[in-house]
């Protein structure tokens, strides 16, 4: 059975249905590229059918390493930045909580990240949050030279050799790097670390379901073989190029019909806290894929009800050129029940003994029906669990549609060009070698 519902109701009084009938052949033509790896990129597509080719020969290094953290550590710190950051984040705050570090149980290890920053003052409070605990380290790059976790690396590394000398440190390094170059991969050779593959044919955003989130989800304590395994029923459930079938075509194609009518910001809204970093990974995910040639739906993103105190007036009432998709979870692990005082001070005796389950759903129903009487197209993509199920299942609906909306907008969705800008001018500035004219432009543009 599906774990994801998608509806689209929300759009009555903004799309009409001749026009999604009018665009269908175009998302039949997307879709048919994509999985038959026919258009740009392709050779970026591997995440297409990626889970139901794993076995338990390819899990067994993922297993074995989460395993052998688990039993020598109470910590592992996984050094990554975007795509080797979000997934694996996500994936935790999804499937366990937020408050994982503290709630850890069993033989689960606490994971906290490091290396999506270069802020001094984050990794010196990492460093006295694990203070004398036993970690090991995770590092993720393909390269092994991207700037954020090279630095956090060498803090790490001599962090390990300190506490467990040479010999020691080289046996609580896991990389996940690239199989055959880079710096980090030549590091791990010549030194002894283990090593974990990131695939060829997949990106960092796309890289989730590969040893870039397996494995700090597994010593987690999540079940990494279910999730594969709802992503692999995902493939089947989403493989039918008929929008009217296949619910993340219908995803992207409605889309596309509000961007070409003037929405061109989407909000990802939810009503959970554990989801907001869902939020961050789908906006890595849509802004890197969809955000190039002057095109793309900007990607945004809201935690209700906080942000219904902050951003809800904007939403109501500001400019009309955003849409919501609304991540909803049907049945929540936890529920609670409102307590009786008898006394109506604060103005809750109406709520006294109900489910907050269901005020919550209903707060949700609610906000929807403001926001599209004020002119707010909504979309909703329906959970019905916070499992190892759902968590597969929903990375395969984004990630199709995303591939699907790309090739719709007639650009390459699997590469990132314009990363490599803010990257020029920081090593020019940073006076890398290599970077010298351009440090030079930097720097007098900088004294004008």
């Amino acid at each position: 059975m599906a774990a994801i519902k998608f509806d689209s109701s929300g759009l009555k009084n903004f799309v009409k249905d001749n026009e999604l009938d009018e665009i269908k052949d175009q998302v039949r033509f997307a879709h048919q590229t994509l999985v038959q790896k026919s258009g740009a990129g392709a050779d970026f597509t591997d995440w297409v059918n990626w889970a139901s080719i794993q076995t338990e020969a390819t899990l067994a290094p993922i297993h074995q390493a989460a395993e052998k953290i688990q039993a020598n550590s109470k910590v592992l710190v996984v050094i990554g930045i975007g795509g080797s950051y979000l997934g694996a984040r996500m994936a935790i705050d999804f499937v366990k909580s937020p408050w994982h570090n503290e709630l850890v149980a069993g033989k689960a290890v606490k994971v906290y990240f490091a290396g999506n920053a270069m802020s001094p003052m984050a990794l010196d409070q990492l460093d006295q949050v694990i203070g004398d605990q036993d970690f090991s380290v995770n590092v993720i790059s393909k390269s092994g030279t991207t700037t954020e976790p090279a630095v956090a690396f060498r803090f790490f590394k001599q962090r390990l050799v300190a506490k467990y000398g040479e010999e020691g440190a080289k046996e609580r390094i896991v990389a996940t790097t690239d199989a055959k170059r880079g710096a980090l991969k030549s590091e791990a050779e010549a030194e002894g670390y283990q090593t974990l593959t990131i695939p060829d044919g997949i990106g960092g955003r796309f890289s989730v379901l590969s040893a870039v989130g397996l494995l700090p989800m597994a010593a987690a304590g999540i079940d990494i073989d279910q999730v594969l395994a709802a992503a692999a029923t995902a493939e089947k459930t989403y493989s039918s190029d008929d929008l009217y079938e296949n619910p993340a075509l219908a995803y992207a194609a409605y889309r596309r019909i509000l961007y070409d009518k003037g929405y061109t910001t989407e909000i990802l809204a939810n009503w959970e806290p554990s989801l907001q970093y869902l939020s961050e990974w789908w906006k890595q995910l849509m802004g890197e894929s969809e955000g190039k040639n002057q095109k793309g739906i900007y990607p945004s993103s809201a935690n209700y009800s906080t942000d219904l105190h902050s951003l809800g007036q904007y939403i109501q009432e500001g400019r009309r050129d955003l849409f919501e998709t609304v991540v909803r979870v049907d049945h929540s692990k936890h529920d609670l029940t409102i307590p009786k005082t008898g006394s109506n001070e604060d103005g809750l005796l109406y709520l006294e003994g109900k489910s907050l389950e269901e005020v919550n759903k209903t707060a949700a129903t609610g906000v929807v029906l403001a926001h599209v009487d004020g002119g707010v197209p909504n979309l909703a993509v329906h959970v019905d669990r916070q499992d190892e199920a759902g968590l597969g299942e929903l990375i395969y609906f984004f990630e199709m549609a995303v591939g699907v909306s790309g090739y719709l907008f007639n650009i390459n969705p699997f590469n990132q060009p314009g990363v490599e800008a803010y990257k020029t001018a920081m090593f020019a500035l940073l006076d890398k070698p290599g970077y010298e004219e351009q440090s030079k432009v930097y720097h007098e543009r900088l004294n004008d």
